[in-house]
């Protein structure tokens, strides 16, 4: 059966104020704004479909309703962003209008609304289950830092799609050529999500500690683009990195 692109995505941010590096980071303020607040807006100006946040919190579901927007409250001690947004959609639009959700990471505040469309795009491809993005690693401290994961995608066309061949920690692949970090940011297929979430971890996803092989292992079809690092602005994951997010939006 041929797949159409996607006629009605909805835009989703997984938040949770459990966070053992920075703790309550869904609500620190960023120069007079929780950061939430903040992503929920860079994803509204995207204006790829509505925009929900999905959090196991009241405090974050009052701060993102107090800005204007919606939350949708999920049990908190569901284990990933994935499981938590696919709760929310299921409780949010039972009828099943949505045919697509992008994935949009709560912390990043000073994320470029242009990756949140690149992203969606990715699955005008029908043979595409999930997208998602990546950036070529400069930074030879990058490259060895276990805390970057790579992707491995061959690019006939750098400004192209690719197909996501593996993830992992480790620096690969071996020989000549271009690395790329992997970006947390996904569109996937309403069916692609639900089918990800129902899966038991994969051998290599428990291996790797690496939630995306799950989708790999399983036959699914990812695709990567590539952006340019500076479109992400800080991710925010220690209280170093908010203090540069507070810098770079005026709130340090």
């Amino acid at each position: 059966m041929t797949r159409a692109a996607p006629r009605n995505p909805i835009v989703m941010i997984p938040s949770r104020l459990a966070s053992t590096r920075l703790p309550g980071k869904p609500l620190a303020d960023i120069a007079g704004e929780p950061m939430i607040v903040r992503v929920w807006r860079k994803a509204v100006a995207a204006s790829v479909g509505p925009v929900v946040v999905a959090c196991g919190d009241r405090e974050i579901a009052a701060a993102i309703a107090a800005a204007g927007g919606r939350a949708v409250l999920t049990e908190p001690e569901l284990p990933t962003g994935s499981d938590r947004i696919a709760a929310a959609l299921a409780a949010l639009d039972p009828l099943r209008r949505h045919d697509a959700v992008i994935n949009v990471q709560g912390d990043l505040p000073a994320l470029d609304p242009a990756a949140v469309r690149l992203a969606a795009e990715g699955l005008a491809d029908p043979a595409i289950d999930i997208a998602t993005l990546g950036a070529v690693i400069l930074d030879p401290a990058a490259l060895a830092d276990t805390a970057v994961n790579k992707v491995v995608a061959g690019f006939a066309d750098p400004a192209g799609w690719a197909r996501a061949v593996y993830f992992s920690k480790a620096v690969v692949p071996w020989g000549d050529g271009p690395y790329y970090e992997h970006i947390g940011l996904y569109a996937y297929r309403r069916e692609a999500l639900e089918r990800f979430v129902s899966l038991p971890q994969g051998v290599l996803e428990r291996r790797e500690r690496l939630e995306q092989l799950r989708a790999l292992e399983d036959g699914m079809a990812m695709a990567v683009a590539l952006i340019e690092p500076a479109r992400l602005g800080v991710q925010v994951d220690t209280p170093a990195d908010l203090a540069r997010a507070r810098a770079l939006l005026g709130g340090g």
